[in-house]
């Protein structure tokens, strides 16, 4: 009940790249048999990938990770832009490779950061955004999808005021892959940002889409790999993994929202019906298929997420990056959700392997443990 923290890699994925860990092993950058033969692997895997996104092959940028991604987009069309403007414009429920790195660049390169509102689930004000942009705005970043509460932004129309102030726009798309449009010319983006992680691919690969002609600057340097933007050996594996992993999630994309939409409905509506005091959060409908996000009234989420994992259920209290931090959830308390309804929170994220009985056995054992510790805790649901 964990699948946003991460995947397993699919056994398909896994039987395409096994050769590559250890027969097949060559760098790309070396000119000889076995480097012809990554590097070849290398740009197949490109051009899958390129032809899903409905992009050319060479705006196909890989790195090590969404973070690093997001780091790349951010700061170097920041550092590109300097001299034209320092003005960034992201929302306060980004997930923290996002918010910390427009506090990176405001506490050391100058630039000024707009923390968008959001409303109470999770959704930003196109007004407000539209008030927000002014001469100096170089980049705004706002996420496809929020990774804690499963909300989805209306990405089509915040690109739309973007190009029409000349903003250059980048969404991170870490938990929409596989569920979400990814056709980037349909949605209209500069950038977009893609972990394999989240998509039953190896970990340790991310990428990057940048649209020709967006100006960047290097995050890494070095031997100049990826036309010069993320030097470093290519992780030939992890690319290659990435590719088949992007198809099957595209190619089972329709059947696989539809199954998860119904269990994560059937958790929703079975735990609010055994249990008093259970909130959602994020939106009851513009929400990803697999995300339930639910604040248990008078409960310390801490103290329930043992207690699940005592049944042998993994959940989550938010995102997994910030997991040993017992602060409440950023993204729960811009939505306005009360301190104590934030540590309340407990997140459920489907997936493949997610079937009806575990959603059963979940809404089975819950009421009982919510009872217990809602008579141990101080906090009163009142």
């Amino acid at each position: 009940m964990d699948y946003a923290a991460t995947t397993y890699v699919d056994p398909e994925v896994k039987k395409e790249i096994d050769s590559y860990f250890t027969e097949r092993f060559g760098n790309p950058g070396s000119f000889n048999y076995f480097g012809l033969e990554a590097k070849n692997a290398v740009n197949d895997a490109r051009n899958r990938i390129a032809k899903i996104l409905n992009a050319d092959s060479d705006e196909v940028i890989f790195t090590g990770s969404g973070t690093e991604s997001i780091n790349l987009a951010i700061k170097g069309v920041a550092r590109a832009l300097k001299t034209k403007g320092n003005h960034i414009i992201t929302q306060k429920t980004e997930h923290h490779a996002v918010i910390d790195t427009c506090k990176y660049l405001e506490s050391n390169e100058g630039f000024e950061v707009t923390y968008l509102n959001v409303d109470k689930y999770g959704l930003i004000n196109l007004d407000e955004l539209k008030k927000v942009i002014n001469k100096r705005t170089i980049l705004i970043s706002i996420m496809h999808a929020n990774n804690e509460i499963g909300t989805v932004q209306p990405i089509k129309e915040i690109v739309k005021i973007a190009k029409k102030n000349n903003v250059i726009f980048h969404t991170d798309a870490c938990q929409a892959a596989g569920y979400l449009e990814l056709d980037v010319k349909r949605l209209g983006v500069d950038m977009m940002t893609i972990n394999g992680s989240k998509l039953y691919a190896p970990k340790g690969i991310g990428l990057l889409y940048l649209k020709k002609g967006v100006p960047i600057e290097p995050i890494l340097h070095g031997g100049g790999q990826e036309f010069g933007l993320r030097s470093g050996t290519e992780n030939v594996p992890g690319i290659i993994g990435l590719a088949k992993a992007i198809e099957i999630s595209e190619r089972i994309k329709k059947t696989e929202c539809k199954r998860l939409s119904k269990l994560r409905d059937m958790l929703i509506n079975g735990l609010q019906g055994k249990i008093k005091n259970v909130m959602l959060n994020g939106h009851t409908k513009t929400r990803l298929p697999n995300n339930a996000n639910l604040s248990f009234l008078g409960v310390e989420g801490e103290s329930l997420l043992l207690h699940l994992n005592e049944e042998g259920i993994c959940a989550a209290t938010g995102s997994a990056c910030t997991s040993r931090n017992l602060e409440a959830s950023h993204v729960l308390l811009a939505t306005g959700l009360k301190t104590e309804a934030a540590h309340g929170s407990i997140r459920f994220t489907l997936g493949r392997k997610t079937k009806e009985e575990d959603i059963k056995k979940v809404i089975r054992v819950m009421p009982k443990m919510v009872e217990t510790l809602r008579m141990l805790s101080p906090i009163h649901v009142d």
